[in-house]
Parts: structure tokens; C-alpha cells; sequence
């Protein structure tokens, strides 16, 4: 949830592109919860105000973190193509896959967990589709939440302190989903309030997910948890509307800079495999740069690193030398002697597809790109949620 806190710690977190001479502002949205098109709109007023107060910028440069990379993603589709606006983009550790594909582990999560634990609800509690993430009406906190999982799991007791039950469920849970151990919670929590935000609040009740079709694979039985998985197929208009809202078209006209962690435990690194996926549709591959760590948190990188990569761009929107990722490892080590936050650089790593990590949904992974037309008629709508 966005608050204004947050901001006084973004304010925190990227003081070091101010240490690097830049000015930075940010917004905290309009809204907590979903809207990636909303918070690119806010992100397009911030531009604005700045622009106001103090006149433009030399250079303004995107960034976003998290899925706040898929907000700044978004602002340079949507806004990047008016003259002088935005001069590039930094995506760090971002949800690049688009909202139509980027939550189906989550999904998987979500009726993997319940086949196991049959808690979340449980059978004495109002029944609801698991799609909703959590019925809307529920009082259910977060730590109420923990306590579920950890009356299922035993996640956060050494192992020798959980049952035998405890920990199959959580071993099965683990071999299917893929998610780490450590990001279980989290995950959960994603697949629970972020769920009932995108279905209640943005979509009218409707599901825009699917496991229909989907072969869960790892556990101690297979077959068992097939047969008994709770099914269910997206409602195409919701689906649709999500689409619109969160994935990305890949027409950028911006140079597009990418850093992002090989063991992100949150947004995983395959993502950046969709990115690139979806320029190479739209003809703009040779718009973007990615470069990988070996580094294993999501929310924060090496500094070294941030400002590393903001320079690379700079650089590179200025009319110099485009980097690689060989150029950035390279260059990094003039910056950690001022932050000694260290340099965690990989060149030699690509990432897989983002399908090797993600079960994809049978009948495809989201919708073709729109029409320019398509694009400029749903541009029209002036509005603050998905669906118009």
C-alpha cells in the first residue's frame, strides 16, 4: 500500500542518485493498491510539477523498481513518445511480464496452498473462488495470514520444530510453485490481498485468471493434486481489461536500461526474459540493455551498482556508446570506491524464458500486442480504473 511513509522512504532508498547529482521526485500514487496505467499517470503529473516549479531538465530519466518497473515501463510507452519528455529508463529488479502473465505463479500459489492446507478459507468459513484472492467482506489481516501459513507449514520454525505434515506440505508446496522458501510469505500475501484488490476494487468482481489446463508437477503425488486442484478459466473481458491496464507493448522509442538480480526471490529474473521478448516483437530489441547480478534481494541493490547504471544511460542517451553488460561490469568499480557497496556483475548470464519458470496457461501466455488504433481509442478514456 502506497502512503505518504513510503515516499519518505523512496526518498531514503534513491538519495543515492541525488549523492550522483540528479534531482529526484516521485510520486506515491493516487491510490494504494493496482492501476499500473493510474500510476503511470501520476508518474507523468510528477514530470509535470517538476517541470512547473523549476523548468525542465537538461535530461529526465525514468526509473522504477519492483513494480514500480512496470509503472516506468508503461510511462515510456504511453508518455515517452512526446518530444523532450524522457530521455531513458532505468528498470530495476522490475515485473516486466505484464499483469496478464506476471501473477500465474501466484495463481498456482494460491490453489496449490489451499489443496495442501485447506485453511485459506477453511471449511467452517464462508466458501469463495480462490481466483478472488480473499472474499471481500474478509477482516483477514496479514499476520492473520502468517498464522495460517505457519499452522500449515511450520515456514518460519527451524525444521526440526515442524510435524511431518508441516513439512511435506511445505516441501510439496516448494517442488510445485517454484518460489523460494524464504518469499513464501510474501508470495501468499500477493496471492491474497493483491488478488482481492485486482478482482474486487479494479475489476468489478471479475476473474482475469486461469490455471485451466495446467499440469502441476514435484509433489509426493501428482495425480492426487490434479484431480483435487481447484480449476477455473479468466473471464476474457477481465483479462482484457488487466491486459490493457499492465502489459507491455514493447514499442519504446527510449533507450531502456535493465538491472536486475539472478536469485530475485520476489520478481523473478525470468521476467527480464519477457521484456525482451515483447521489444523483439515490437522491433525495439535494439532499444534495450540488460545486465544481471548475483545478488539474491529484490527491494535493494548494491548502490555502487544504481549509480552505476544511471551514469551508463546517461551516457548512452547523451549519444555515447551504448554499454553491454560487459562495459558495466567494467565500470562499476570507480563507483563502489565512493558507495563500497560492491559489484556484483554477471555478464556472461541470460536468463531463460519466462514459460521455464512460470507453468504457461494453455491457449497462450496473454494477448497480442494492440493496434495502434485499438491503442489510441482505449487511450481516450478518461478514467482511473482498468475498465472503461
Amino acid at each position: 500500500t502506497m502512503t505518504a511513509q513510503r515516499s519518505t522512504e523512496d526518498l531514503e532508498r534513491w538519495a543515492v542518485m541525488v549523492e550522483e547529482g540528479y534531482a529526484w521526485a516521485g510520486s506515491s500514487y493516487r491510490r494504494g493498491g493496482y492501476g499500473t496505467r493510474m500510476a503511470a499517470a501520476d508518474t507523468e503529473s510528477v514530470r509535470r510539477v517538476f517541470t512547473d516549479r523549476f523548468g525542465k531538465p537538461g535530461r529526465t530519466y525514468l526509473h522504477g523498481q519492483s513494480w514500480g518497473g512496470n509503472v516506468a515501463a508503461k510511462v515510456a510507452e504511453t508518455y515517452g513518445r512526446k518530444p523532450g519528455a524522457y530521455d531513458g529508463v532505468l528498470l530495476t529488479n522490475g515485473v516486466l511480464g505484464g499483469g496478464s502473465r506476471g501473477y500465474d505463479y501466484r495463481v498456482d500459489l494460491r490453489v496449490v496452498y489451499q489443496y495442501y492446507c485447506g485453511n485459506h478459507p477453511r471449511p467452517t468459513e464462508p466458501q469463495y473462488p480462490l481466483w478472488q484472492g480473499l472474499r471481500p467482506d474478509s477482516t483477514m489481516t496479514s499476520a492473520g495470514l502468517s498464522a495460517r501459513l505457519r499452522e500449515c507449514t511450520g515456514f518460519d520454525a527451524e525444521p526440526a520444530a515442524r510435524t511431518a505434515l508441516q513439512q511435506r506440505n511445505l516441501d510439496d508446496i516448494l517442488a510445485v510453485t517454484g518460489i523460494p522458501e524464504r518469499s513464501l510469505e510474501s508470495h501468499l500475501r500477493f496471492a491474497t490481498f493483491t488478488f482481492r484488490d485486482i478482482v474486487s476494487t479494479r475489476l468489478e468482481g471479475r476473474n482475469p485468471f486461469s490455471n485451466r489446463g495446467v499440469r502441476y508437477t514435484g509433489s509426493h503425488d501428482d495425480r492426487a493434486l490434479n484431480a483435487g486442484v481447484e480449476r477455473f478459466s479468466a473471464d476474457p473481458a477481465a483479462r482484457r481489461d488487466l491486459s490493457w491496464d499492465s502489459d507491455l507493448t514493447g514499442r519504446v522509442s527510449l533507450p531502456v536500461l535493465t538491472l536486475h538480480a539472478i536469485d530475485d526471490p520476489t520478481a523473478f529474473v525470468e521476467h527480464e526474459a519477457a521484456y525482451r521478448a515483447t521489444l523483439r516483437g515490437a522491433g525495439r530489441e535494439h532499444r534495450l540493455v540488460q545486465s544481471f547480478t548475483r545478488e539474491s534481494e529484490h527491494s535493494g541493490l548494491s548502490n555502487a551498482e544504481y549509480a552505476n547504471s544511471i551514469a551508463a544511460l546517461d551516457r548512452w542517451a547523451r549519444g555515447g556508446r551504448k554499454p553491454t553488460a560487459r562495459s558495466l561490469a567494467d565500470s562499476c568499480a570507480a563507483f563502489d570506491r565512493t558507495y563500497g557497496t560492491g559489484c556484483f556483475y554477471d555478464p556472461a548470464f541470460r536468463p531463460s524464458s519466462y514459460a521455464s519458470r512460470v507453468l504457461p496457461r494453455p491457449g497462450g501466455l496473454g494477448w497480442p500486442a494492440m493496434t495502434a488504433g485499438q491503442e489510441r481509442a482505449w487511450s481516450r478514456i478518461d478514467g482511473v480504473g482498468i475498465t472503461p
